[in-house]
């Protein structure tokens, strides 16, 4: 079957959101899910927006999406890419829709110069974690990400 990669357009948000929660549920957290529709449209297509958005197509059906952006490392001296989220339906998995996607993401950050994508996976997520060795991406186990949301980020940036 034919696979296409395409830019994801506002009329994509209501599909972005319920692949969102299929992801949200496969990692066990769809409680966390509090984006509607409205805000992925006016967040990640806005005029102003920092993110990007693709949507895999096989056979004229989506079977997945990506959201990235732009990214910077000081000690490259040069932007990068992050990827946010990369997902592909059940049904569609072992189609290779998951590695077109990547793949596209990485000739999007060659053509931009960036010197690194980066994305994180959940440390319980072998098929991922499995996926990711196979295409030679590296592992950075000597970082650990720490986050802020919510009212404790309100609260600190309150001082």
């Amino acid at each position: 079957m034919n696979t296409v990669i395409r830019r994801a357009t506002r009329d994509d948000a209501g599909l972005i959101l319920a692949m969102i929660a299929e992801l949200a549920d496969y990692e066990k957290a769809l409680h966390e899910v509090v984006a509607s529709q409205h805000d992925i449209e006016t967040s990640l297509f806005a005029a102003d927006s920092k993110s990007e958005a693709l949507i895999c197509e096989i056979g004229g059906e989506a079977a997945g999406y990506a959201v990235f952006f732009t990214s910077y490392s000081t000690w490259l001296g040069r932007n990068g890419i992050y990827l946010e989220d990369l997902y592909v339906s059940p049904r569609f998995r072992g189609q290779k829709a998951g590695k077109t996607l990547l793949r596209h993401i990485a000739q999007l950050a060659v053509e931009r110069g960036c010197g690194r994508l980066e994305w994180s996976v959940l440390d319980w997520n072998q098929p991922a974690i499995d996926f990711y060795l196979s295409i030679g991406a590296a592992p950075q186990d000597e970082w650990v990400r720490y986050r802020m949301e919510g009212q404790v980020l309100r609260d600190f940036a309150a001082g």
